[in-house]
């Protein structure tokens, strides 16, 4: 049981990294952009569509974090799930 949970948490806190890598490297790789287009004359503001596209990707990885397996949400719904099956009549 405390391996299953050490795996379990193991697995939460590297999503959890994971996602904050993705946030600082778009945050980073942004500001960068942002900088190259202020410095070279500020001309059409390019630098939100990488900045859009790539946000997709970074919000797509929050949700999949906060929502998808391994979740709490999961976790909630699977013990919402196993209480309705363990009353129902068969």
């Amino acid at each position: 049981m405390t391996d299953d949970l050490e795996l379990d948490a193991t697995k939460r806190v590297q999503a959890r990294l994971g996602f904050l890598v993705h946030l600082a490297m778009y945050l980073i790789a942004n500001l960068g952009f942002i900088v190259i287009w202020s410095v070279t004359g500020r001309g059409y503001p390019w630098f939100m569509w990488p900045a859009l596209g790539w946000g997709i990707g970074v919000a797509a990885h929050a949700i999949g974090m906060l929502l998808g397996p391994g979740s709490d949400v999961e976790r909630k719904a699977i013990d919402k799930e196993l209480r309705r099956l363990r009353i129902a009549p068969r």
